[in-house]
């Protein structure tokens, strides 16, 4: 699995370009959220827990990012070292508090911690966040290791003289995915994963029998705050710029929908989840009247009008009734997500294949057996 999954990442330019998702910017962000995704599955797809303010460690992973570059210089390794350390402080700290209640409780003491974050962002964090206008490099920023003002042109992140945009910043950032698909597919398959999993089935029950399991959920917690944070350093990397708008409780419940529709529990669903709710993002709102006219220029006027008017409720500026529709249509028919769906069609396409018949020699042989 984690071969073919690392070749699909790595050629991702080449089979998503027919349907026009082939361009880096695109391919960036199905990495970057596809990695943030992954990380909130290991908390939520395994232990159970549901945090609704789990885009605070992705802005937090962004504002360290952006500071290591003003700080240090514009190289995205020291950037990220940032991003993984500031991002599981902050996961520890909430995590260590949220965890003492669960269910709705702790779902509801991470969206006030995320609120929190996000207000003192715009307020008294300014001198660190700058506010409403975002957190970016200038060329006056001492950059001890690049040399302040040495670089007169645009400022932009470089690992060993290459810059990270482009297709460059997108394999920089397949590179992360795959090596973060690579830790939680370990986590999945550990001890470790499976104490995780029981505390999901049962909590209480492992309590009675005298397990602590509060170091096991800050864990997973914590790791899965990491991941928010490595992913929203990749974000400041490919873009240099970090806004309080992705503490928003909007990017948390953004995450929840790309682990529930690809598939929560489930190594490769979020990932799906992920590229799919940004496919949808970046592709069906670009479809304005004057494509969709394109489209379908082949009928008759009668005809293309009204499908034009019909089809532009669901692209354009409401792309979102599309991927509310296919929210709807999945957890009604498919609970377990995108996966559940691949899973049925894999096994009616296995119950298809003729079994194969036994000899009266190769019967005998099964019996002696």
């Amino acid at each position: 699995m984690f071969v073919l999954f690392t070749l699909a990442i790595l050629a991702m330019p080449l089979w998503l370009a027919p349907i026009g998702a082939g361009y880096p910017d695109l391919l960036q962000k199905f990495a970057i959220f596809g990695l943030f995704a992954l990380g909130f599955n290991i908390l939520f797809g395994l232990t159970g827990y549901l945090s609704f303010g789990h885009a605070v460690f992705l802005g937090v992973g962004s504002y360290a990012a952006v500071w290591s570059f003003k700080l240090l210089g514009m190289n995205p390794l020291p950037a990220l070292l940032f991003s993984v350390v500031f991002s599981a402080l902050f996961a520890l700290a909430i995590g260590f508090i949220s965890l003492r209640r669960s269910g709705i409780y702790f779902s509801i003491l991470t969206l006030a911690f995320a609120q929190m974050s996000y207000n003192l962002a715009y307020s008294v964090l300014t001198p660190i966040t700058n506010g409403e206008t975002g957190l970016r490099v200038l060329q006056s920023d001492p950059r001890l290791l690049d040399g302040s003002g040495s670089d007169t042109g645009p400022l932009i992140s470089r690992l060993f003289g290459i810059e990270m945009t482009g297709y460059s910043g997108f394999y920089f950032c397949a590179v992360l995915l795959i090596v973060g698909f690579y830790i939680s597919q370990r986590i999945f398959r550990s001890p470790f994963g499976m104490m995780l999993r029981a505390v999901k089935s049962n909590q209480n029950r492992m309590s009675y029998t005298g397990l602590n399991t509060r170091p096991y959920t800050l864990a997973a917690f914590v790791i899965s705050g990491v991941f928010a944070g490595v992913a929203g350093g990749l974000l400041a990397v490919t873009d240099p710029l970090a806004g309080a708008e992705r503490m928003q409780w909007t990017a948390s419940g953004e995450v929840v929908l790309m682990t529930i529709l690809g598939g929560a529990g489930t190594l490769l669903g979020p990932i799906l989840g992920a590229g799919l709710i940004k496919y949808f993002e970046n592709i069906f709102s670009a479809y304005n009247e004057q494509t969709l006219h394109a489209i379908f220029s082949f009928l008759p006027d009668v005809i293309e009008a009204p499908v034009v008017s019909i089809a532009g409720l669901f692209v354009g500026e409401g792309w979102h009734l599309t991927l509310g529709l296919l929210f709807m249509v999945v957890v009604i028919f498919l609970p377990g997500g995108i996966m559940e769906g691949l899973n049925r069609i894999s096994k009616i396409f296995s119950r298809s294949k003729p079994k194969p018949k036994f000899t009266s020699s190769s019967q005998s042989a099964a019996a002696a057996e």
